[in-house]
């Protein structure tokens, strides 16, 4: 399978506070499959570290209260345009982030509450029929 995951599962410093989200057992699972590495929050050109952003009404903003909705968009098309020419089966991507949440992202009030939603790339890729799965949710995946 050719699978498309999040750059911080994999183990890449890229999260928004300098680290990442390992995730050994997805690493295990990825085992004899072709990997696809994706961070569009560091394709769009925000840095690491950088101020946590979250959603609201759709629209990306920064802790300090700063629109950063360009640099979002932007790394979501830089995600979409590798994948373009690619055959894609399944896409992992890591729960709650605004790019990449599959289910659920926060609100928009820091204040750590969750809300039913995607994250803009997870949004996209579910736009355009690509089989989506919270990497919390790898059980309901038995080929991987």
């Amino acid at each position: 399978m050719r699978i498309l995951v999040s750059a911080c599962l994999l183990g890449e410093n890229c999260k928004y506070n300098g680290g990442n989200n390992r995730n050994e057992g997805l690493l295990r699972r990825l085992q004899g499959h072709e990997v696809i590495p994706v961070c569009p929050e560091v394709l769009g050109g925000l840095g690491v570290p950088r101020p946590c952003v979250e959603l609201r009404d759709g629209v990306a903003y920064n802790c300090h209260g700063e629109n950063v909705d360009a640099a979002f968009h932007r790394g979501v098309e830089k995600a979409l345009a590798q994948i373009e020419e690619q055959s894609i089966d399944l896409v992992v991507l890591q729960s709650r982030s605004p790019t990449c949440g599959v289910k659920q992202i926060y609100d928009g009030t820091f204040t750590k509450r969750l809300i039913d939603g995607q994250g803009m790339l997870a949004a996209a890729l579910h736009a355009r029929g690509y089989r989506l799965v919270d990497v919390e949710d790898l059980d309901t995946v038995p080929e991987l």
